[in-house]
């Protein structure tokens, strides 16, 4: 079976940082593989793209400049927030807000953010909420372990509902598309 639209996909990779002699970003090994459902929107568009087609025991090997990843690191995005958010009972939170903490925070739509706290000044706290690899280029080596059909369990987890993603019928579509 050949990976395409709504397959699960089990696979494991190392991603290095800009080509394969970059630095090891992350390893998903054989003990617990990464496994997804291939065009839910789960995966970035250009690492998906990079597997269609392939197979269980196929390997892979590609790079994905970083406007193709996770983006440009956007300046925008770093912003110093009052110093006074981080205070708890009117005492400044030390152990929370400390540079290179990851902290959550929410926007003015009340969208859950997470930012790293980059400089403590004196009036602000300067956080950036780019994503960590933001500006990254990423270099993936790996093999896939399996490839199937989506049980409706998974298609409905994915899609939630138990729609068919090709013909928006209920469960009892019964893949007639």
């Amino acid at each position: 079976m050949v990976i395409e639209k709504d397959k699960m996909v089990s696979l494991t990779y190392t991603l290095k940082e800009s080509d394969k002699e970059g630095k090891v970003i992350e390893q998903v090994e054989d003990s617990n593989p990464l496994q997804f459902l291939y065009g839910a929107g789960q995966m970035l568009p250009h690492f998906e793209q990079n597997l269609e087609g392939k197979k269980g025991g196929d390997s892979f090997e590609f790079g994905l400049v970083s406007e193709n990843a996770y983006g440009e690191k956007r300046e925008e995005l770093v912003v110093d927030i009052p110093r006074s958010v981080f205070e708890v009972d009117g005492k400044f939170d030390n152990e929370t807000c400390s540079v290179g903490n990851q902290v959550p925070m929410a926007d003015a739509q009340g969208r859950r953010l997470m930012g790293v706290v980059m400089e403590i000044k004196d009036e602000s706290v300067s956080m950036d909420f780019n994503h960590p690899m933001a500006g990254v280029d990423l270099y993936f080596t790996g093999e896939i372990k399996d490839v199937r059909d989506a049980t409706s369990d998974e298609m409905e987890m994915y899609y939630g509902g138990g729609s068919c993603s090709t013909c928006g019928s209920s469960n009892s579509c019964d893949g007639h598309c």
